[in-house]
């Protein structure tokens, strides 16, 4: 009697231990099939999943929305239901988190703690069975910030990669793994704690796992990241899927201006100028920083009118620019906000009005070397070359020696200034401090712009010397060769003036430079009868100073 005790006990044991969980039939429900699709509509992929979230979140296997333009879930009931959005992805453990198209999901409960050794397990199927797959933890490897990648004793039906794998209470503790060999005894699951934290943020637009699905992506959830997003996405999508992103973020965020100065600023470029307009007016009404907005505008209009001003739209013009300029300044008395109406005047041929405002900021936090440049310019446009100077002597005053790169723009503007004034010396020295900052890039033109300083400084070697590097980095440049015999000529190097010019006859046998220097050469070393022929030939060629010498050469 006692045996059969024994006998019937040990069976109720075993039932007992491989009865199907309470929780197997609601939790069920959760589970679903993933379809993805490629660009022609053709099936590309399909694995499992399981919701996470009321509103349709969900999470999956990666790998099925590589190169994806489409997906869907079959739901428990066997609804068709659309992906909306990519959540988040991980390449490394082939997880994706995504929202499905649906008013309501009913989801899983993730454990909150990682399963340990020995811990018994289920394998939820996509579609209830009757008995679920069941197993034990082999191992829980932890990786990242605690979450756990488990090794389990169970051997996997197919089909149900990405099912999830669920602890005694119900809980989901991973995703299932695709194993290697069907009938391998270990199976493998990542946590679905980990696959649920997959989020996106401002500079997830260039992840290089999410940029392999065609998938739209959704928005960060922070307006912070959201805003950084759509600065990123100018530069790295194509105008459909920035437009999207436009929409999304003004749907997501209505009360912020952000969403409507970057459509303003879209619509511009596009010419939509009355949509623009209209964009940056709903900036300005939701804006709190009214200022800011203001100064975008002003911006947005000087550009159209700067770049643009073919392409008429009554609403704005250079005064309009100006007016917003000036509307930003009452509200918020800062620099860039005057800098901004010195740009739009100088734009106006305005050039003192600039010229006073650059004066009073130059003294502010705004203080730097491209500051005093823009302010050089309006003393220039003024006639003013000693005030020109003078800006343009503090804009290099920015910078002390040894001088880095960043001054070099502003050495060749000043020499080029210094040349117009006839400071040919001191216009060579800057020109010299380029040339160290900028060896690599210096070309021909550089060195024939520094060879006309150095003649107008009587700096002949110097010259020749540079005239010579212009005619060997572009030797087929005719105006190179008539300078250089120019100059020959000028310092009483006939016979090397005469040479000079037959090799500018020999590169452009129709430019009357080449004759006439060699023209002039051959008359002063006291050939006249040769140099009056080349002077006739450079007459004929339409050279103007030809005739004059002809009748000076012929007695």
């Amino acid at each position: 009697m006692n045996r059969v005790y024994t006998i019937i006990m040990a069976l109720l044991v075993a039932v007992a231990v491989t009865a199907q969980p309470s929780w197997v039939k609601k939790a069920s429900k959760s589970v679903f099939m993933l379809k993805t699709f490629d660009d022609k509509g053709s099936l590309l992929a399909s694995s499992c999943g399981f919701f996470t979230g009321e509103q349709g979140e969900a999470v999956s296997s990666f790998t099925p929305f590589k190169g994806a333009y489409r997906a869907v879930v079959i739901d428990a009931l066997g609804r068709e239901l659309p992906v909306a959005c990519m959540l988040g992805a991980n390449d490394t453990y082939d997880v994706a988190r995504f929202r499905v198209d649906t008013k309501k999901t009913v989801p899983l409960t993730i454990a909150a703690t990682n399963a340990s050794a020995d811990d018994q397990v289920w394998l939820l199927p996509y579609h209830e069975v009757k008995n679920v797959p069941q197993g034990s933890i082999r191992k829980a490897e932890t990786f990242r910030q605690g979450y756990a990648y488990y090794t389990v004793a169970l051997n996997m039906p197919g089909g149900t990669a990405s099912c999830p794998l669920m602890n005694e209470a119900g809980e989901v503790l991973g995703l299932m793994q695709q194993p290697y060999r069907q009938d391998d005894t270990l199976s493998y699951a990542v946590s679905a704690r980990f696959a649920d934290s997959l989020s996106i943020n401002g500079l997830s637009i260039n992840d290089r796992t999410l940029r392999s699905t065609y998938i739209k992506k959704d928005l960060p959830q922070s307006l912070e990241q959201a805003i950084l997003t759509l600065y990123m996405a100018q530069g790295s999508l194509d105008s459909a899927a920035y437009d999207q992103i436009l929409t999304d973020f003004i749907a997501r965020f209505p009360d912020s201006p952000d969403g409507y100065t970057y459509r303003a600023e879209r619509a511009a470029a596009n010419k939509h100028f009355a949509e623009a307009a209209a964009d940056m007016e709903k900036a300005i009404r939701v804006a709190d920083k009214k200022d800011e907005v203001h100064f975008t505008y002003s911006k947005l209009i000087y550009q159209k009118e700067l770049y643009m001003s073919n392409d008429p739209y009554d609403g704005w013009s250079l005064d309009k620019a100006l007016e917003e300029a000036r509307t930003a300044e009452r509200i918020n008395p800062i620099p860039v906000y005057r800098q901004q109406q010195a740009v739009i005047l100088y734009a106006q041929k305005k050039y003192a009005e600039a010229s006073d405002i650059y004066t009073t900021i130059t003294g502010s936090e705004l203080r730097s070397a491209g500051l005093f440049y823009e302010a050089s310019r309006c003393k220039a446009a003024l006639n003013d070359t000693i005030g020109q100077l003078a800006l343009l002597d503090s804009c290099v005053a920015m910078f002390s020696k040894p001088y880095l790169k960043e001054a070099a723009p502003y050495l060749m503007m000043r020499a080029q200034a210094l040349l117009e004034a006839g400071k040919f010396r001191q216009a060579t020295t800057d020109l010299n401090d380029y040339e160290k900052l900028m060896q690599a890039t210096v070309n021909a033109n550089f060195y024939y712009l520094r060879f006309q300083a150095e003649v107008g400084g009587r700096l002949y070697q110097q010259a020749l010397n540079d005239i010579d590097q212009a005619i060997k980095m572009q030797p087929e440049y005719d105006l190179y060769y008539a300078e250089k015999a120019s100059l020959q000529v000028r310092v009483g190097l006939y016979d090397e003036a005469i040479a000079t010019a037959n090799e500018c006859i020999r590169v452009a046998p129709d430019y009357s430079d080449g004759y006439l220097f060699l023209g002039i050469a051959q008359c002063l070393k006291g050939n006249k009868v040769e140099g009056v022929k080349n002077l006739q030939r450079a007459k004929e060629l339409g050279d103007p100073q030809a005739n004059d010498l002809i009748e000076k050469y012929s007695h």
